[in-house]
């Protein structure tokens, strides 16, 4: 094998750069003339603008211009757009309002932009911001996710009457209520996946510009410049798109959060071009609770039909996702296709039956959040599945075994219309049962006990579909030197994509990792990418670099065959060197470089592949969490955590178990610290720092134990299945299934997300008579 090749646990190749902070983040730019901008953003959930007075502001010091939507419109400026065509269950397309980069008429939660104000310094547009006089006329809010369906809930959009975006079904409906018909058992459970603030390390940020070609320029803090260009060029400034130039940097975190288009996009690129020089916006802390998409959300209640033997029959389940005041990029498929097919699992159900209502409300827009609708399918799944053993008296691993699909059954499509190509589930329960010591958990429950502390085990298991987003595209530059260049259309936001993408070239070519430079986030010099989201960097940008990486060893091929003086099908190729087959005749791909005529752009090789999936990859596995709890303050600490994962072929493990862990903290986050608090009377944010919203740290997440089994994918050239958002999928049920059994001894049945010290403790203290009188 390679040194630096597939399969070895070598370290991050870009980490010396960013730890000794030689990293460049969009923040860091500077170029000369720039004006610095403000967002002056509304601090009502909702209220009519009666007017607006720049007259005090224009004349402060140091101000170069106050922009507000009417000034976007004269221009020909066109709303943000929502890019899912998604088709209601009457046919119908969504109700779809437009999102203009400033407010229009009304504002519609709290930190929707307003006024956008250019001036020499960024304490220069703030103080100018208080100049700026609005008159606005309070409206009532609804911020509720639920409430906003209530007859009597003030109403976000006249164009949505209920507050209604959309009805969506997805399933057999006839064939799930013949199921239920046949059910000796119906479990029932309602869940709560709560409202989430990305807080990428990070900030968004932009620098706009015009450069010497007239182009507009774009400095951004992204997951992926192609898609960004496409929308500001065709959507929203109706310019061709060889007129934009968009650059991404290093991008400390995104977590989706980042793929998306924003009004501060928009507006920086408009005032440079009104202005003729650069103009930077960086969000702040606060900024950003209140402005970047928010995530999950969504309000569920699901029915699950099982035979007398314990195996499932039927599933239903409705579910009301909230959308936010308006339409992200791709808000309404999170809820709808992107999570609910997911809602099968690992398991054989027949039939299953999902109904979706997105509904808007007076709060910032909600979008794709780490594993993007699949976190929210398996905490739902996997709380029922629980749920249904616990009313069964059932261990649960038994009665998720009885109801597993078998590897032998692969190719299995689910009852929602997933082909899962590979898969073995009880296995990974197996291995994950066996290194938690789950057989000796009674023991260490009596202990606990005897300390006066409730210990509680829950398991869960996940499948997701990653891999999509479009094809991939990668392009192999050799220089006669040998050094090589690669230019692929995702982008790293923190994950190591230099250190993989070097990898695979290394392995395939034979080349030192030293002599290979990874180029991203360029649309100037990439010519396509389809960005970073859904696992897919590796599993899709790998398999295309890697078919490019063949082109170059065919074309260097041909070559060495000339210098060596035989046929091209006599000539071998092996860990970066060309051999006579049977001979000891040989020479390096970089000797054959030098020996080559250089292109006109002076490369020795120059080659490009672009990889489209035939179909998703569905990674796969199942965790463990062992925790107890201090039944007089209600806090939680984590025992052990334990984690088997099918992440198909592995390009490095060392990387993978980072994200792994890094996945989990997340998902521990959620399941109990975080949660984005609204009022539910005048839609302020109450969680609008990190005083009042609660990040976990490094003290709070549990060691991991780790393990992997590599069952290949049959649908990616690689074999891989995509690893991101997996730790995220598998923590939340993991950890409330361990609260919940904790806290059983009270007849407690479920707790919902944040399983806060102060949740715990009230939910404890309001079932201490019933447990007295036991």
């Amino acid at each position: 094998m390679a040194k630096f090749g597939i399969g070895q646990a070598v370290p991050r190749t870009e980490d010396a750069r960013l730890l000794t902070g030689r990293g460049r983040y969009t923040d860091d730019i500077t170029l000369p003339g720039q004006a610095h901008a403000y967002v002056l953003r509304s601090p009502h959930a909702h209220a009519k603008i009666v007017s607006i007075d720049l007259d005090d502001a224009r004349a402060a010091p140091g101000v170069l211009g106050l922009y507000t939507v009417d000034d976007l419109e004269a221009a020909g400026i066109s709303p943000i757009p929502c890019n899912v065509p998604l088709v209601q269950a009457n046919g119908q397309p969504l109700v779809m309002p437009p999102r203009p980069a400033l407010a229009k008429d009304r504002v519609r939660h709290v930190g929707d932009p307003v006024v956008f104000i250019v001036a020499e310094t960024l304490d220069a547009a703030r103080d100018a911001s208080e100049l700026v006089m609005i008159d606005y006329s309070e409206l009532p809010a609804i911020a509720d996710t639920v409430g906003a369906l209530d007859s009597s809930a003030p109403q976000v959009w006249d164009q949505a009457p209920g507050n209604l975006s959309f009805v969506w079904e997805k399933g057999d409906k006839a064939g799930t209520e013949a199921g239920f018909a046949k059910a000796a058992k119906v479990v029932s459970v309602d869940v709560v996946n709560n409202r989430i603030v990305p807080n990428s390390m990070e900030g968004r940020a932009c620098l706009a510009s015009i450069d010497d070609t007239d182009r507009y320029v774009l400095y951004v803090s992204s997951q992926g410049v192609h898609g960004l260009r496409t929308q500001l060029a065709t959507q929203i400034f109706n310019e061709p798109e060889e007129k934009f130039h968009i650059l991404t940097t290093d991008v400390g975190g995104g977590f989706g959060m980042k793929i998306f288009m924003y009004p501060e996009y928009v507006l920086s690129l408009f005032a440079a071009r009104k202005l003729n020089r650069p103009v930077k916006w960086t969000s702040e802390r606060g900024e950003a609770f209140l402005s970047d998409d928010h995530g999950r959300d969504n309000v569920s209640h699901a029915d699950l039909a099982l035979d007398a033997d314990g195996k499932f029959l039927a599933m239903r389940v409705s579910t009301v996702a909230n959308l936010g005041a308006y339409l992200s990029n791709f808000g309404p498929y999170i809820p709808t296709d992107a999570g609910t097919a997911m809602l099968a699992g690992v398991y054989t159900t027949p039939a299953i039956h999902v109904h979706v209502k997105g509904v808007f409300t007076n709060t910032n827009p909600v979008d794709a959040y780490r594993g993007a609708g699949r976190p929210e399918a398996a905490y739902l799944l996997e709380r029922l599945v629980d749920a249904a053993a616990r009313e069964l008296g059932m261990h649960p691993g038994e009665l998720r075994r009885r109801n597993f699909i078998p590897p032998e059954a692969m190719p299995y499509k689910t009852a929602l219309d997933h082909v899962y190509d590979t898969g073995e589930f009880a296995r990974n329960m197996d291995d994950a049962l066996e290194l938690s010591d789950w057989a000796g958990f009674e023991a260490r429950r009596a202990a606990a006990k005897a300390k006066g502390k409730l210990r509680g085990i829950g398991l869960s298991t996940y499948i997701e579909a990653c891999s999509g987003g479009g094809p991939e595209q990668a392009t192999i530059q050799m220089m006669p030197s040998g050094k090589v260049t690669v230019l692929i259309g995702s982008q790293s936001n923190g994950q190591g994509h230099e250190t993989a993408y070097t990898q695979i070239v290394s392995d395939r070519l034979g080349i030192p990792a030293e002599d290979i430079e990874i180029v991203q986030g360029d649309s100037a010099r990439i010519s396509f990418g389809s960005g970073t989201g859904g696992s897919r960097s590796i599993p899709v940008g790998g398999a295309a670099l890697s078919d490019t990486a063949e082109r170059v060893i065919e074309k260097a091929k041909a070559k060495a065959a000339e210098l060596l003086e035989a046929a091209a099908v006599d000539i071998g190729f092996e860990d970066g060197t060309f051999t006579i087959v049977g001979t000891d005749r040989k020479m390096t791909i970089q000797e054959v470089a030098a020996a080559s005529a250089p292109s006109d752009a002076g490369f020795a090789f120059d080659e490009e592949a672009r990889w489209t999936p035939p179909a998703a990859t569905f990674p796969n596995g199942c965790h463990i969490c062992e925790l107890e709890i201090d039944p007089d303050t209600g806090g939680i600490e984590f025992i052990n955590y334990t984690v088997v994962d099918d992440f198909g072929k592995v390009l490095n493990p060392m990387m993978l178990a980072g994200q792994v862990h890094g996945g989990v903290g997340q998902g521990i986050g959620q399941a109990v610290y975080e949660e984005c608090v609204y009022d539910p009377d005048s839609g302020q944010l109450l969680t609008g720092s990190f005083m009042d919203y609660c990040m976990p740290r490094a003290a709070n997440i549990p060691f991991v134990q780790f393990k992997l089994n590599e069952v290949p994918s049959t649908t990616n050239a690689l074999g891989m299945k995509g690893a991101g958002e997996a730790g995220a999928i598998g923590a939340p049920p993991a950890v409330i299934n361990a609260v919940v059994d904790a806290l059983s001894p009270y007849g407690i049945r479920h707790v919902d997300m944040p399983a806060t010290p102060q949740r715990v403790w009230r939910l404890i203290q309001s079932e201490q008579p019933a447990l007295a009188a036991e």
